[in-house]
């Protein structure tokens, strides 16, 4: 993280301040909010989380893996992509699910339904500048504890199974499981 703070004090002194363009300004406002921002994260980060920055000198592209020790998906082993664009911190982060899994607010593709990652929500409970990347981390790991959502899915098949028959669901779980997100 050290090495991202050095780079962004080099291009303040490399760059007047009427010099810089817009689309650098924007990077730079949000590198210098990500490397506060991953330090928070890091000191709270759930312990069943872990994240990886492939390049450090890159805050704003990494992976989340939640690891449940509870409920339907426990002893799994699931990836998250995150990607924090230019508009950050106006605009949430891009989050897909890389890990292959039978989930009603996460669909076979990856897409997530989670209202924190929408900028505009119906239960208002959407993105907001006040909000942060420890708020994601928290959000992606609630997914597979309390904030499951069977009333509201993604994946409306996972959701009637679970509804007509939870044994069936938990069965369908284990078996993604097993099969894609094994420990």
């Amino acid at each position: 993280m050290i090495t991202l703070t050095r780079k962004l004090r080099k291009e303040n002194e490399n760059c007047s301040g009427s010099a810089a363009t817009e689309s650098s300004k924007r990077v730079s406002i949000r590198d210098k909010l990500l490397v506060k921002e991953v330090q928070e994260m890091e000191q709270t980060l759930p312990a069943t989380c872990r994240v990886k920055f492939e390049d450090p000198n890159q805050l704003h592209d990494f992976h989340l893996t939640v690891m449940p020790d509870e409920g339907y998906w426990s002893g799994g082993r699931f990836r998250f992509h995150i990607f924090v664009t230019e508009d950050y911190n106006m605009a949430p982060p891009s989050v897909k699910c890389l890990t292959k899994l039978w989930h009603p607010n996460i669909s076979e593709d990856g897409d997530i339904c989670l209202s924190l990652l929408r900028q505009n929500s119906i239960d208002g409970m959407g993105w907001a500048p006040t909000r942060k990347l420890k708020d994601v981390i928290w959000g992606l790991n609630s997914l597979f504890t309390d904030l499951l959502n069977f009333d509201d899915p993604l994946n409306i098949e996972a959701a009637e199974l679970y509804l007509k028959d939870k044994e069936a669901f938990r069965s369908r779980v284990r078996e993604y499981v097993t099969q894609y997100a094994k420990r």
